[in-house]
């Protein structure tokens, strides 16, 4: 393939790659925007492959290195399940942080490129620095996230003593480190350098993470994600790749927007996030006479064949789904309990929270997998003003983001995040195993509500038995 070829084909490709970010933007059309983002990434490595700058040789080590990928990446789309989801997707995230170390280190230790002037080889090995600052952060805090969100590493943050002094040491380590490694007069001398400040973006990547409660954890997603962009884009200014440039700038600045609108959601700001303690662990204990809101009343419990009764004369049902849904892989049954209603004329939509599960979009990503109705589901914004005029307001398996103390508690760690007002319906019925907090570790008061009903057990389970009653 001649190099205007090549030109062309990441020009189509970069096209094809701003249609699926587009296509992405609306449930409707995810599965167009997939396409199109799998057959301009198609493209782009065949153009890359078969371009003029790499070898007959290098081919073959591509081809095999494509193979292994394939045969590992085909073996996870068939083995994870949609519940693990999300830490899948921050695994892959580590794996884009590895790949600009990795590409960062073989940039420098290459002796065949020769540079025309001294500006052009420190722009080249700022390059380098900074790409491998970046991916070493990426690598090792989406490490620590997967373990979090899988469960091996516990939700509530670690907070060092004095953690920001500590970050803002690493910084300055960083910074000097990087005016030795521009000073240093060959590939020895700067290696050096180069392995303090890996060493030390890896401890800040961990320390970053770790930081950071459980609560946030879906701010955490977005925020790698959008990390794993700009270290793609650092590897392709290394490799004088524009498209690699290009891909990870629209993945980078997406991944940012995105964090932004899922801090927006949650009520905080990006610097509070990166700051961590919130969302982690058991609430502290409330002085007597704080003024802090306490859970009063008693709670009510309710069977599944209540629960169906309820519905079945309810005129308007909506259903609020959790991670509680993903984890015991309700949404099929969810969907059919959806169409047994609404064949009974029952009016029933789907409240979205953005930062519902453990990943943006994990609840929109189940209910399109269980083939429930697009234009059923709704987000926050466009339900929370129908739950005065609703019947039966169900929620499944979530807890934070339909908690009044939100609202009602100004003492409370979530106090200003926007939340589903489920409690205004006219019945509430809260599906959980037990009375545990959720994953921020914060009281709900919702539960002892004189209008709320709580459906103890597994959700799968409950809502078999409910499927069961609405078909007799």
């Amino acid at each position: 393939m001649t190099s205007s070829l090549a030109t062309v084909s990441y020009i189509g490709a970069t096209i094809l790659f701003i249609l699926s970010l587009g296509g992405l933007s609306n449930p409707e059309t995810a599965r167009r925007g997939n396409l199109f983002g799998i057959i301009g990434m198609t493209v782009a490595v065949l153009a890359t492959v078969l371009g003029p700058r790499v070898s007959s040789v290098g081919i073959s080590w591509i081809v095999a290195a494509l193979v292994v990928g394939g045969v590992v990446g085909l073996f996870a789309a068939k083995k994870v399940q949609m519940t693990q989801m999300p830490e899948l997707v921050a695994l892959m995230h580590s794996l884009v942080g590895l790949a600009a170390c990795l590409v960062g280190f073989a940039s420098y230790v290459d002796t065949s490129t020769v540079f025309p002037t001294p500006a052009e080889k420190a722009i080249h090995e700022v390059e380098i620095y900074v790409g491998i600052l970046i991916g070493a952060v990426t690598f090792s805090g989406s490490l620590i996230a997967f373990g979090k969100l899988s469960g091996k590493i516990g939700g509530k943050p670690l907070l060092l003593p004095a953690r920001h002094l500590l970050n803002l040491a690493g910084l300055l380590v960083v910074i000097w480190f990087g005016r030795e490694f521009l000073r240093a007069h060959d590939i020895q001398a700067g290696m050096t350098p180069l392995i303090v400040m890996t060493a030390i973006a890896l401890l800040f990547g961990v320390h970053m993470v770790m930081a950071i409660g459980g609560a946030d954890m879906p701010v955490v997603v977005s925020m790698l994600n959008s990390y794993s962009g700009w270290a793609a884009a650092a590897t392709g200014f290394m490799l004088g790749n524009d498209l690699l440039i290009v891909v990870g700038a629209l993945v980078g600045s997406s991944g940012a927007i995105l964090s932004y609108i899922m801090c927006r959601a949650m009520n905080r700001n990006f610097i509070s996030v990166i700051a961590g303690g919130f969302g982690g662990g058991a609430p502290a204990a409330k002085a007597a006479g704080s003024g802090v809101a306490q859970p009063q009343g008693e709670v009510v419990p309710v069977s599944a064949h209540e629960t169906a009764e309820l519905l079945r004369d309810a005129k308007n049902v909506i259903i609020v789904p959790g991670y509680g849904m993903a984890v015991a892989q309700a949404q099929h049954t969810v969907n059919d309990i959806t169409k047994v209603l609404r064949q009974k004329g029952v009016t029933v939509r789907f409240g979205i929270h953005p930062v519902a599960g453990r990943m943006p979009g994990h609840m929109n990503v189940l209910l399109a997998e269980a083939k429930v109705p697009y234009d059923i589901v709704l987000e926050m914004d466009e339900i929370n003003e129908d739950f005065p005029d609703t019947d039966v307001a169900i929620v499944i398996g979530a807890n934070d983001i339909v908690n009044p103390s939100a609202q009602d508690d100004p003492a409370s760690p979530i106090a200003g995040m926007p939340v589903l007002e489920v409690w205004k319906a006219r019945t509430s019925i809260v599906m959980k195993r037990s009375m545990a907090s959720g994953y921020a570790g914060v009281d709900n008061p919702l539960f002892y509500k004189d209008n709320n009903r709580m459906l103890f057990g597994d959700a799968k389970k409950m809502l078999d038995e409910v499927l069961t009653v609405l078909e007799a």
